[in-house]
């Protein structure tokens, strides 16, 4: 079946673009042209990408991310920015952007963004459905649901898929290039400093005192090490 995608952008022509490219590589394409608009549709109706315009008329896309991410939608959302917008990008990624394009771009730059996108969400939906415990941790894959001390921690789709690839190499060194290959999808990394940034965020997160991590540990010149060994559960979440 044909991915769909929610293609919110305000630009006409670009819009067009868009849909008419995208709608030739096979996907489903629904389009909204202001942040209202693309979060009402977002939240009543089931896509498997979002395509979000950081500039957006009246509520803008930051805030559409945010939103979707505060009520639970784990859909991947790339965002597109302007060049100028670098601490735009920076916030877009921790409040749940899973992947930005920075504008102006090439069409077929996006459609491997978006393939990766598809492919690790895939992935993920894939998965029959395992829990984890460690420390006050819980995770259920099947879900993608973290809990810490019993309270649902609000996670991207990135950030889960990175901790679960963690979660399922505990005790292994994983370099920061496997990482953006087997979290992100990137055969030729783009910035291992983005792999970095999603570390931090984990252990904001999920450590008790993210300073001084004892489950995401660096290993210097390497990469990060899983130090936890995560019991497997045979129930879900309670």
């Amino acid at each position: 079946m044909a991915a769909k995608i929610l293609v919110v952008e305000d630009e006409a022509a670009l819009c067009v673009t868009l849909r008419d490219r995208l709608r030739k590589e096979g996907y489903v394409i629904a389009v909204a042209k202001d942040g209202a608009t693309g979060l009402e549709r977002a939240t009543n109706e089931n896509f498997d990408l979002i395509v979000l315009d950081l500039m957006l008329p009246g509520k803008d896309g930051l805030a559409v991310c945010q939103e979707l991410r505060q009520i639970g939608a784990n859909t991947p959302i790339l965002m597109l920015t302007a060049r100028r917008e670098t601490m735009d990008k920076v916030v877009g990624l921790k409040i749940g952007a899973d992947d930005y394009v920075t504008k102006p771009f090439q069409m077929a730059e996006l459609s491997a963004r978006i393939e990766s996108l598809l492919r690790r969400s895939s992935h993920t939906a894939e998965i029959t459905g395992s829990h984890y415990r460690f420390g006050s941790i819980q995770i259920d894959t099947r879900r993608m649901e973290v809990l810490r001390d019993g309270k649902l921690v609000a996670l991207s789709a990135r950030e889960f898929r990175l901790l679960q690839y963690f979660v399922e190499h505990p005790g292994a060194t994983l370099s920061r290039e496997e990482l953006l290959r087997e979290v992100w999808g990137y055969d030729v990394a783009p910035s291992t400093r983005t792999v970095d940034v999603h570390v931090a965020w984990l252990r904001q997160k999920l450590e008790h005192d993210p300073k001084n991590p004892r489950s995401i540990i660096t290993v210097v010149g390497l990469g990060y090490k899983f130090a936890d060994q995560p019991s497997k559960l045979v129930q879900g979440l309670p």
